[in-house]
């Protein structure tokens, strides 16, 4: 009789301060003919991180969206390329609460190689009813992103 293994667990990130910071590799879906990592797939990654530090800092959207409370739908991005990640490298995506209103928020991320920066960019997001109209978020989620803004460690 074998003893049973758990199965290892999705890669999470974590809080450190006010900024989320989110492991990720580049494999070789994620790289075009050069052997760069295509454009598009860094807001792939971008994403990915933004939606895990809604659900490490408390946020469960989909529990939201599955009620019918509403949805965040990005509103604006804007991106910089810095330097290109290649297969295997190991990358870190820091997310930062920027702004927040009462059916906003702005959110800074930046793609890192250890101490190398590669990629930056600028999210707007809204919170939206189900027929696409801007909704004020719920009242804990403003209050998350009050404790972030003002660096405070959230971590349980």
């Amino acid at each position: 009789m074998s003893a049973f293994v758990p199965m290892p667990a999705p890669a999470t990130g974590r809080f450190i301060g006010a900024a989320h910071h989110f492991p990720l590799r580049v494999y070789f879906e994620d790289t075009d003919l050069s052997g760069l990592v295509y454009h598009a797939n860094y807001l792939r990654y971008m994403e990915r991180a933004r939606s895990d530090m809604l659900r490490v800092a408390g946020i469960d959207q989909r529990a939201t969206h599955e009620a019918g409370d509403g949805v965040y739908a990005v509103t604006d991005i804007k991106i910089r390329y810095r330097r290109p990640a290649r297969l295997d490298d190991d990358l870190m995506v820091e997310s930062r609460v920027t702004a927040f209103g009462a059916a906003t928020c702005a959110i800074h991320q930046r793609v890192r190689r250890g101490e190398e920066l590669l990629t930056d960019g600028e999210v707007s997001v809204a919170f939206l009813t189900q027929q696409g109209r801007p909704q004020r978020q719920p009242r804990p989620w403003i209050d998350i992103f009050s404790r972030l803004m003002t660096g405070e460690d959230i971590n349980p």
